[in-house]
């Protein structure tokens, strides 16, 4: 599809997301017009347009892929540049790129990892450095750009990889060293957050049967496709599979269990 050739950059370590646009976006970590990388969008066809060329100030060197948020917005992290030297968080529109954090620190350096965007909304993220121990932090951010520090690694290791939220409302997470052997972990965080469901796909025609993952599923009662009844059936108490109504419009997907109504992470589109 695309051949980099350092002008529009080079040493694409990120994985690409697909937007709601139909169109893919990326970073590369080196190249571009000043040497620190890019932020590009490419077509499905293959027409690739450089968005951005990161000139230090406001990052360099991206080693994460992007996020969509909820906004609409696309949101990364680079592993230097910025106002200390330390990365940074941007958001990424039509109009621009606003550096939303530049790392110090205290507050953790380097992110190498992508954010997760969790269901109330804020950003949440992992540095490779600095902390109060300076093997790296777990950080929450604002949509607005205020950071707030959750943890700072120890013994317990420095992360590199990103987080995801599991259905239970909790983040997980890998270290690539710490632990009792100095292996690295695999770790849970709790930061207060209710349990939810998830669909897999996120879209979908009526008739299609999709997947619904959670947890304590096994009671369930009902599912609806934004207020639309739905036929199901249940697998175990982890997953659902239901059949997209006809008449159903996008919106929230709402399974009724025993000990409330889950409400999907992520709006479900009928296509």
């Amino acid at each position: 599809m695309h051949s980099f050739d350092s002008s529009d950059g080079n040493a694409a370590y990120g994985a690409l997301i697909q937007a709601a646009n139909g169109k893919l976006y990326g970073t590369t970590n080196q190249g571009g017009a000043n040497g620190y990388g890019t932020i590009f969008e490419i077509t499905p066809e293959g027409a690739l347009t450089t968005l951005r060329n990161f000139d230090s100030t406001d990052g360099a060197y991206p080693y994460a892929g992007l996020i969509q948020a909820t906004n609409g917005g696309i949101y990364g992290t680079t592993y230097d540049g910025g106002a200390h030297g330390y990365g940074t968080i941007f958001r990424v529109t039509p109009e621009g790129l606003t550096t939303l954090h530049s790392f110090i620190p205290s507050d953790g350096v380097h992110p190498y990892a992508p954010l997760v965007q969790a269901t109330d909304g804020n950003f949440y993220g992992v540095t490779a450095h600095g902390g109060a121990n300076g093997d790296g932090t777990i950080f929450r951010m604002a949509p607005d750009g205020r950071l707030k520090t959750l943890y700072s690694f120890d013994s317990k290791g420095a992360s590199e990889g990103g987080l995801t939220q599991g259905t239970d409302g909790n983040l997980y997470g890998t270290t690539f060293a710490g632990g009792p052997d100095n292996g690295g972990t695999v770790f849970r965080l709790s930061v207060g957050l209710g349990p939810f469901v998830k669909t897999l796909p996120s879209s979908g025609s009526a008739g299609a049967v999709i997947n619904i993952l959670g947890t304590n599923l096994s009671g369930a009662t009902s599912v609806e496709f934004n207020g639309t009844a739905a036929a199901f059936t249940i697998v175990s108490s982890t997953q659902i599979t239901a059949t997209v109504p006809a008449g159903a419009a996008a919106g929230e997907v709402q399974v009724t269990t025993p000990d409330g109504t889950l409400s999907s992470s992520v709006a479900f589109r009928v296509l």
